[in-house]
């Protein structure tokens, strides 16, 4: 439940700090920001509360435990009914290698991104599980070359 208060700069600069480190201790947040370690605290709490901050989570290479392919997998379904959509959807989220899934406003219906080991366990669970999805009608796989911004980028230089 979000606050009806506004976020501020400050609020904005802890948010940035914590996106690029959530391990900080309170103390170098504080620093970071310009505030004392209290009032950087209490801000942080209150971001929490609000439900501005979400949770904190680990960032891990994937290549370390058999996950270090990522494919961006579009789909498009055959049917748009309720009920379709509620089984494909579950069923798509059920697939442990499938680590997001997006519906999507026009086309794709929707964007999966997929985790496996190589090319060949792709094409298996392609065939095997993605193609058998409820009403899947098209399936496009896409193969990032480099991943220049976000989680795990590499400097482009």
């Amino acid at each position: 439940m979000r606050n009806e208060r506004s976020i501020d700069s400050l609020d904005r600069a802890i948010i940035a700090e914590l996106e690029e480190d959530a391990r900080l201790s309170n103390t170098e947040l504080a620093r970071r920001v310009g505030l004392t370690p209290a009032p950087c605290l209490r801000r942080v709490q209150r971001l929490e509360r609000d439900g501005v901050i979400q949770g904190y989570h680990a960032a891990v290479d994937a290549r370390s435990y058999d996950r270090g392919l990522e494919v961006i997998v579009a789909i498009d379904i055959a049917v748009n009914d309720g009920e379709t959509i509620v089984d494909f959807e579950s069923a798509a989220v059920a697939v442990p290698e499938v680590t997001e899934v997006r519906r999507m406003f026009g086309q794709p219906d929707y964007y999966l991104r997929v985790q496996v080991a190589d090319p060949e366990a792709y094409e298996a669970l392609a065939v095997n599980t993605l193609a058998r999805l409820p009403a899947v009608s098209r399936l496009l796989s896409h193969q990032t070359m480099r991943l220049l911004k976000g989680r795990g980028a590499v400097d482009p230089r």
